[in-house]
C-alpha cells in the first residue's frame, strides 16, 4: 500500500505550509500529492506549482470538477500537466454537487452517471491524439450544422495512458468508476465497511468490464492526527466540525452523499439527526451528535502504533494508495504528521 497526501482547498494564508507539506511528502517518499478545487482556487494551477518544485511525487486532482470545464479542455490540461511534470499527472473527476454545479457554475446537476461516463470517454479519446468526434446525450462533436471540424490534441503527453480516477460515494456511481475509470477517490472510508459500501460495487464495474481489480487503485482520504492513545477522544473532537459539514451540510436535505454513506454504514438515526440541526443552523449541536466511533472509524487517530494497526485493516480491505489530510495548527505538526504516516506504513510492514 502507497501513501498519499491531500492538501485540500488552497488558499486561506496556508499557501507556503501547502508547499512545505508538498515537498516534505515528496522527500518522504510518499506516491502522489492531491489538491482539490469547489469555488475558490482552481486545481489546475495549484497542481503546477507543486509539480514545479517537487521531484518525484505524482500530482493529482481531487478533484477537477466535471461542470467546470468542458472535457476537451480537461483533456488539454491533463496532457499539459503530464508534460510538464515529466509524467507525474493523475487525472481525478467529479461531478461535485447540485449546490455548486447548479449555484457556481449553472450547469443543472441531472444525469450526473451518464454525463460521467461520456465527459471520460471524451477525455480519453481527446488524449489518444485522434481526431476528436462524439455523438451522445450531452456532448457533440463537432457541432452540426456549423463550420467546426474534427480536430486532434496538438500536445503530446509524457505517458500514452494518464491514470483517470473518478471521485464516488453511492453504489451505482462506484460501479460505473470500477467500469470507465482507473482508481477511485473515496471519502469517509471505513475499513469495518469498505466492503459493503465502496469495494463489492468497484468489484462489480470491473467485472462488467471484463476485469478485475488487479491494478485498480482504491484510494480514500482520511484525516489524521498524531497523538497519545489516551487523548484519542480528544483527537476525535478536532474532526467534528469537518464531519459535521459533510455529512450535515453538504449538498442539500434530498441530496447530500456523505450522510447517504453514514446510513449504509449504519448510523441511521445519527445522520438524520446531524442534518438536521447542521441545516436548522445548529452547527455545533450537529458536530456534538457525531458518535465517536463513526470519527474514529473514518480517521486515523492516536500513536503511530495505533495508526499501524488500522492502515493494516486498510490494506486488507483493499485500500492500495492511503491518502493522509494531516491536522495540526502548525506547520511543524503537519509535517511531523507526516513523518508518523510513513513510519506507521513501515510498522504496518505496507512499506
Amino acid at each position: 500500500m502507497q501513501l498519499g497526501i491531500n492538501l485540500g482547498y488552497w488558499g486561506a494564508g496556508m499557501d507556503a505550509d501547502n508547499l512545505a507539506v508538498a515537498q516534505e511528502a515528496d522527500r518522504l517518499g510518499y506516491a502522489v500529492c492531491w489538491a482539490a478545487e469547489a469555488y475558490g482556487s482552481d486545481a489546475a494551477t495549484v497542481l503546477s506549482w507543486v509539480a514545479a518544485q517537487t521531484e518525484r511525487i505524482d500530482v493529482g486532482s481531487a478533484i477537477f470538477q466535471i461542470p467546470a470545464r468542458q472535457p476537451a479542455m480537461t483533456a488539454m490540461t491533463a496532457a499539459t500537466l503530464d508534460s510538464l511534470s515529466g509524467g507525474r499527472f493523475r487525472l481525478g473527476l467529479g461531478v461535485s454537487g447540485p449546490q455548486v454545479s447548479e449555484g457556481w457554475y449553472g450547469v443543472r446537476f441531472d444525469k450526473p452517471l451518464a454525463r460521467t461516463r461520456e465527459y471520460v470517454e471524451i477525455v480519453r479519446k481527446a488524449m489518444t491524439r485522434e481526431r476528436l468526434s462524439f455523438e451522445g446525450e450531452h456532448w457533440t462533436l463537432p457541432l452540426p450544422g456549423g463550420p467546426g471540424k474534427p480536430l486532434k490534441l496538438t500536445v503530446h503527453p509524457e505517458r500514452e495512458h494518464i491514470p483517470l480516477y473518478i471521485a464516488a460515494i453511492g453504489p451505482k456511481n462506484l460501479e460505473q468508476t470500477g467500469e470507465i475509470a482507473d482508481g477511485a477517490l473515496l471519502i469517509f472510508p471505513s475499513a469495518e465497511h469498505l466492503e459493503d459500501t465502496a469495494i463489492k460495487h468497484l468489484r462489480a464495474g470491473r467485472e462488467k468490464a471484463g476485469k478485475t481489480m488487479e491494478g485498480f487503485d482504491v484510494c480514500p482520504t482520511l484525516p489524521l492526527a498524531v497523538g497519545d492513545d489516551k487523548d484519542v477522544t480528544a483527537l476525535a473532537d478536532m474532526f467534528r466540525p469537518y464531519t459535521a459539514l459533510y455529512v450535515g451540510g453538504m449538498g442539500s436535505f434530498k441530496q447530500n452523499f456523505y450522510n447517504q454513506l453514514a446510513r449504509r454504514m449504519g448510523y441511521e438515526k445519527e445522520a438524520a439527526e446531524i442534518q438536521e440541526k447542521y441545516l436548522s443552523g445548529d452547527k455545533e449541536g450537529a458536530a456534538a451528535a457525531i458518535p465517536h466511533s463513526l470519527i474514529d472509524q473514518t480517521t486515523l487517530l492516536g500513536s503511530v502504533d495505533r495508526i499501524a494497526d488500522r492502515m493494516q485493516a486498510y490494506a486488507a480491505a483493499g485500500v492500495t494508495t492511503l491518502t493522509l489530510a494531516p491536522a495540526g495548527f502548525t506547520l511543524e505538526d503537519r509535517l511531523a504528521s507526516l513523518r508518523a504516516g510513513t513510519e506507521a506504513l513501515e510498522r504496518a510492514g505496507l512499506a
